[in-house]
């Protein structure tokens, strides 16, 4: 992250298992600042309908100091999130997942999904749109565009993964080698008066993707100036 040049980050549990353990919080805690990193976000988290559950969520949150949850709730759920972003202010991102597999789309795969059905909800339960997967949702027939799907989501926009595909070859791009317009999404955030993290995400070469999200950076910063 250092060499990146980044200070802000959203991990999940493989970084840190959620755990009521003060202790083990301090030690992440600790290890983000040696890496002059902060937490911003955490997820993707599921949330059900259990209460209990999903406050142990936020109560670890809030030990992080965290500002969202990119999060794939159950529909059950929104009942036991209002009262939790209401007493935590903690947000809700609802990451799309394009295709689940098979001919299926994932529940939460649009925008459009997503605001209808948090839009009689808590005002902090809104969407962590994922430029990669809404590409994916082409394989299957439905053809987003980023840009517009964060103009549905207007001012319940609270995080973003940014990152490009190829949905020919099946695999994540540096931003700019699949059909990513980066500019234009970045100019609808700046639209909606976006104030949430934007992650950038790359999920192809596991074992050394530092060069490739290099390049992704700077094409990110040369979108900033456009």
């Amino acid at each position: 992250m250092k060499d990146l040049g980044l200070r802000y980050g959203e991990f999940y549990q493989k970084h840190c298992p959620i755990t009521d353990d003060a202790k083990k919080v301090e030690a992440f805690l600790k290890l983000c600042k040696e890496y002059d990193v902060t937490p911003l976000a955490w997820g993707v988290q599921g949330f059900g309908k259990d209460h209990a559950a999903n406050k142990k969520v936020f109560e670890f949150g809030k030990a992080l100091g965290l500002k969202m949850f990119s999060a794939d709730p159950s529909p059950d759920s929104f009942d036991s999130l209002d009262k939790l972003c209401a007493d935590y202010k903690i947000a809700i991102g609802i990451h799309p997942h394009g295709p689940a597999g098979g001919k299926n789309l994932h529940r939460w795969y649009s925008a459009e999904v997503i605001m209808e059905a948090v839009k009689k909800h808590h005002e902090l339960i809104g969407a962590c749109l994922d430029t990669g997967h809404l590409i994916r949702a082409a394989q299957l027939g439905k053809k987003l565009d980023p840009a517009e799907q964060v103009r549905v989501m207007g001012k319940r926009n609270f995080g973003m993964h940014l990152k490009d595909h190829d949905n020919k070859k099946g695999t994540d791009v540096v931003y700019g080698k699949g059909v990513l317009d980066v500019p234009s999404v970045l100019k609808a955030l700046k639209e909606v008066k976006f104030d949430g993290l934007i992650s950038i995400e790359y999920e192809a070469n596991a074992n050394n993707p530092s060069p490739d999200v290099k390049a992704c950076l700077k094409v990110f910063e040369e979108s900033v100036k456009k």
